[in-house]
């Protein structure tokens, strides 16, 4: 009797530990600050740009996700590792750049024990979200 009640009270506490602890996809993304730096309009009809500065943690990931838009990435520091759908796995240093075709889903990590940080330039359609993101 005595093994099913310790049984039991481990399995209370696997899942109060399960209830309880960070998500590691928010706890992950919760090492990512992102600051905008600007926001235009352009000269195009219903399109806009806007850059941000994108800080990873070491090992920090951003899901997959896309944009009503094109992406333009230059690393500004470290090492950034990106998964592009339909170009597979490209890993980035800082000078390096990726152009992202608008609407293809991709996903960005840090697999460094340094930080790193990104220069995102977007040129989206106006009125809608810059990043959906991919269940």
């Amino acid at each position: 009797m005595k093994t099913n009640k310790n049984l039991g009270l481990s399995a209370i506490a696997v899942l109060l530990l399960m209830a309880f602890a960070p998500n590691s996809a928010s706890a992950q993304q919760s090492d990512i600050k992102r600051t905008d730096l600007q926001k235009h309009d352009l000269s195009i009809p219903r399109r806009e740009a806007v850059q941000v500065k994108i800080d990873f943690g070491p090992h920090t990931a951003f899901g997959k996700h896309y944009h009503h838009g094109e992406e333009i990435i230059y690393v500004l520091d470290g090492t950034l590792e990106y998964e592009v759908e339909g170009q597979g796995t490209v890993t980035l240093k800082a000078g390096e750049v990726l152009f992202i075709p608008a609407g293809t889903v991709h996903s960005a990590k840090n697999t460094t024990n340094a930080k790193a940080s990104e220069l995102a330039t977007y040129v989206v359609e106006k009125g809608k979200p810059i990043l959906v993101l991919k269940k």
